[in-house]
């Protein structure tokens, strides 16, 4: 993946002293592949439609939602509901300084292993990780405690993971791992290919589901009366007070945007407005960036030139 560079707002002095123009608005960076990709057609649209000069900024969700909110930033490309919940309330509801795009792209959450393991040992249900015979076949540092990738650090839905897995009971038989995705995918194929058991807390869409064959655990339905989130920054005892003993609820992501662009650039909130992705299209860019190694601008351009048709919905034409 091609590097993203942090812009700043640093200025280059011309010959009679004049001072460049800033970027006119700047788009936030996700480290997850399915949210750089679509950043980056977000500015392929903006710079080759609109004829907006486009800076690109990394950054975490609570980050750039803060960015959004000051005015550094402009655009969240992939805001996940309900794991960004608290954000979305403080934000979007009770600040008002963000707006968020209506059209969401479904996702499931879960825990899954594949299909082979799932036959072979007969796990099948987030329960069986409570069977200290079952969960122990999924050790994989030799301490006799089976382990479970829960997400990447810091992230909202690790947090949740995590109660889950205090709510399950499983946290007793197994260690909950964090590490970042590229560990994880790599963890998973050394198991795939040595037909070892792996559990990892999974979603769709994702590209890896075209690469393994993978199931996800059962689990009750999700319930609203039970389900009760705290994050760390809700409450310090976030974990004792909270619940999640059912399957998560159906998640969406959206693009979240700075109100102020109504005003300062019409146009691009037009568009963020009228953005819309698909499952199927999703899962693609990903499987683009990662599998086939392609940048995330690379993947964008590319995308964009075959797909004019819905690039034009989103500008009204």
């Amino acid at each position: 993946m091609k590097t993203i560079k942090t812009m700043t707002v640093a200025a280059v002095l011309s010959f009679n002293g004049v001072v460049a123009q800033a970027a006119d608005l700047t788009i936030g960076v996700p480290s997850w592949p399915s949210a750089a990709a679509t950043a980056y057609i977000l500015k392929t649209v903006m710079e080759e439609n609109l004829g907006l000069d486009v800076a690109m900024q990394s950054g975490s969700n609570a980050v750039i939602f803060e960015a959004m909110d000051r005015g550094s930033m402009d655009v969240h490309p992939e805001v996940w509901l309900p794991n960004q919940q608290n954000l979305y309330q403080k934000y979007v509801v009770e600040r008002g300084t963000v707006l968020q795009n209506k059209h969401g792209v479904e996702a499931i959450q879960g825990a899954c292993v594949t299909k082979e393991t799932s036959e072979k040992y007969n796990i099948k249900s987030i329960y069986d990780l409570t069977d200290p015979d079952k969960s122990v076949l999924f050790d994989s540092d030799g301490d006799g405690i089976g382990n479970m990738w829960a997400g990447q650090p810091g992230a909202a839905s690790t947090i949740i993971e995590k109660i889950r897995a205090k709510s399950y009971g499983y946290d007793q038989t197994m260690e909950l791992d964090e590490s970042d995705l590229p560990i994880n995918w790599a963890a998973l194929d050394a198991s795939v290919k040595a037909h070892k058991p792996y559990v990892f807390a999974c979603y769709t869409p994702h590209y890896v589901f075209s690469l393994y064959d993978l199931v996800f655990l059962s689990e009750p339905a999700h319930n609203d009366k039970t389900w009760n989130i705290l994050q760390p920054t809700d409450d310090p005892d976030w974990l004792a007070k909270s619940n999640a003993d059912s399957a998560w609820p159906v998640a969406n992501f959206y693009v979240d945007y700075a109100k102020s662009l109504q005003t300062r650039h019409p146009e691009a909130a037009s568009l963020l407005k009228n953005f819309r992705l698909n499952s199927e299209i999703v899962s693609g860019l990903s499987y683009s960036m990662v599998v086939e190694k392609k940048s995330a601008d690379v993947v964008a351009h590319e995308w964009v030139k075959s797909h004019s048709k819905l690039v034009e919905s989103w500008l009204g034409q």
